[in-house]
């Protein structure tokens, strides 16, 4: 009969012992690479374990509440798909008086940013944005200056070509 407390066909590993002997043909494979350098004992290896472990740890909690809140949602709307029903004709003209509402308060607001705006540009008062403005309309004054002068040097001496039997 064989002795149970120390048999002899399990191989023994020294304490505190990280490397696993290679098991089966495929030591190249991904996933044994992998492992292989978890159990690294460097203090580096330490911390990137450390941060793959909270890595994995976060990401599996998110991953857990994004499956409870979307399982909340489906049997919320589920069980108040009858009282959503029966209130429409409630709901979809205040959605609508809402929806009005606050597009014209949007619109309403806009404009009136716009001509403050406006009125303290002409009024000197250098709102924000106002350089950017002066700078944007001497651009534009000289290119209109440079293609002015461009253009009446060339059609001044094109002009009675263009037509010579007019």
């Amino acid at each position: 009969m064989a002795d149970l407390t120390n048999p002899s066909h399990i191989q023994q590993r020294p304490y505190g012992s990280t490397t696993v002997p290679p098991r089966g043909n495929n030591i190249n494979h991904p996933i044994a690479y992998f492992l292989r350098q978890l159990q690294s004992q460097s203090p580096e290896h330490s911390r990137q374990r450390f941060g793959l472990l909270a890595f994995f740890i976060s990401g599996g909690i998110l991953l857990l509440l994004t499956g409870i809140t979307a399982t909340a949602f489906v049997l919320g709307f589920i069980a108040f798909l009858p009282i959503i029903i029966i209130s429409s004709p409630i709901w979809v003209p205040l959605f609508l008086l809402v929806t009005g509402f606050l597009s014209v308060a949007g619109f309403l607001f806009g404009t009136a940013a716009v001509v403050s705006w406006t009125y303290r540009y002409f009024k000197g008062m250098h709102p924000v944005g106002s350089d950017q403005v002066d700078y944007a309309r001497s651009r534009i004054y000289d290119t209109a200056a440079h293609v002015k002068d461009y253009a009446g040097g060339y059609f001044h001496g094109k002009f009675k070509d263009a037509a010579p039997g007019a």
